[in-house]
């Protein structure tokens, strides 16, 4: 039995994925009233992430079409208070940042912040180097740095060195496909946050680390990953993954963030340039988050 529009009075409208194509289109639908244990909440700006790109393309295998809004990365104000809502968890306020750039922090912010503090990554005068310097990478590296980490960015090509070390505040900057510049650093880094969504080599990036290095994969590539073993034995080495642990991560990474004054850089877009946005994902030339 389907529910009747008395049930769902309230009129709404967003984009939605409807097949694995990776495209999004207009839709309507309603919802229903406010209840007694509900808020209702006005998204202001919301973030486009690359676990988007993942759910809306079925890459994870996991996704259902049927009226498929798919957003995380949200942030704006609540409108409605249900008459049984005493409080808010926490991690669902965000205290004096700039709403456009803070949107992303939701998950960009909480995936970058978990692991570096859960692994141990945290403390000054560590060496963590982070591949990628897209929207996560970038990041990460304001995360680490604000730590009082030394970071080195590895990417494929030097194009983002100069955003990195200037604009970003990262130490140094290796280019993976230079084999003189790994060689020059290997063994030099406490950890690395891997934020590569693509199938990628990981034996250089495991000689890199240190004897008892940790390798924090938080990308998730459609296609297993090559696993050098022997590396791993010698230097005693970790290669762990880490998602986004929203519920433990968000008010600490939140209180963090607002002390050392920490958002996303972004490119804030209409809704209707969501498509074009997510092939600057697929294309990886995005330099920073897109928020809409």
């Amino acid at each position: 039995m389907g529910e009747s529009p008395e049930q769902h009075p309230k009129k709404a409208f967003g984009w939605a994925a409807r097949d694995s194509s990776g495209v999004l289109s207009p839709f309507k639908f309603s919802r229903r009233d406010t209840g007694k244990n509900d808020l209702t909440f006005k998204v202001l700006y919301c973030g486009i992430c690359h676990t988007d790109l993942h759910m809306i393309k079925n890459e994870w295998g996991n996704s259902i079409y049927t009226k498929f809004c798919y957003e995380h990365e949200i942030v704006g104000v609540v409108t409605e208070i249900g008459t049984k809502v005493e409080k808010f968890k926490v991690g669902d306020h965000v205290d004096n940042l700039p709403l456009d750039g803070a949107a992303p922090l939701l998950c960009a912010g909480v995936t970058t912040y978990s692991p570096l503090r859960y692994f141990g990554l945290d403390k000054p005068g560590m060496h963590v180097g982070v591949v990628g310097v897209g929207g996560i990478g970038h990041v990460a590296v304001k995360f680490a740095k604000a730590m009082g980490v030394k970071v080195t960015v590895i990417n494929t090509s030097p194009t983002k060195k100069d955003d990195a070390i200037e604009n970003l505040g990262a130490d140094s900057f290796l280019v993976s496909r230079e084999e003189g510049q790994m060689q020059g650093a290997m063994g030099t880094m406490d950890g690395i946050l891997d934020t590569v969504s693509a199938v990628h080599p990981l034996l250089p990036l495991v000689g890199l680390l240190k004897s008892h290095g940790k390798l924090v994969l938080l990308g998730a590539p459609d296609k297993p990953l090559q696993l050098p073993v022997f590396p791993l034995l010698m230097g005693r080495k970790m290669i762990a993954g880490s998602c986004r642990w929203r519920n433990e991560g968000d008010p600490k990474m939140i209180d963090f963030a607002t002390k050392h004054n920490i958002t996303a850089n972004v490119e804030v877009i209409p809704v209707d340039y969501a498509n074009t946005a997510m092939e600057g994902l697929i294309k990886a030339n995005v330099r920073c988050k897109f928020c809409h």
